[in-house]
């Protein structure tokens, strides 16, 4: 598996991740094996249908379902890895159609990226207000609280 980052400019970048068979070809054998042990096909006894038979009934959606899981999870750990700030999240690109009879896959993410904001506070003049509670303030802020969480319990 390789995935690679492409910057489009300061704010935008493509994440390509390019996968090979042999990165979810073991993972496809091993739910293809469990469908096998567990699958009810008329004619055959549970757990003794052939393979050729759980692969061409089930073989490309299983495919589909573990290239997708690899594909997040390998998105996911290098979005951690890399410790990039995106905002929102990856959004797929499309080129067009997309063909799951191949072996390889490619597939392509557009990234929005935070922006580096700094703010030199320095310079600007923040009024602050030093505020005194009272005992005025502090009954009438409980009175408050307890008539927004408060709950009404009929008496007999």
């Amino acid at each position: 598996m390789n995935i690679t980052k492409e910057n489009i400019d300061a704010l935008n970048a493509v994440v390509k991740v390019d996968i090979t068979t042999e990165d979810y070809q073991e993972r496809v054998a091993s739910v293809l094996k469990d469908y096998r042990k567990k699958a009810n096909i008329p004619g055959f006894r549970q757990g003794q249908v052939p393979m050729g038979l759980v692969k061409k009934q089930y073989g490309k959606s299983v495919m589909v379902d573990e290239v997708n899981k690899l594909l997040q999870e390998s998105l996911n750990n290098y979005l951690t890895e890399e410790k990039l700030d995106i905002l929102g999240n990856p959004l797929p690109k499309m080129d067009g159609e997309f063909n799951w009879d191949t072996e390889n896959f490619s597939f392509e993410f557009e990234l929005g990226l935070a922006p580096d904001i700094k703010v030199n506070l320095a310079k600007t003049k923040v009024k602050k207000y030093n505020i005194i509670a009272n005992d005025e303030l502090i009954d009438k802020e409980v009175e408050n609280l307890q008539n927004r969480f408060g709950n009404v319990i009929p008496q007999d």
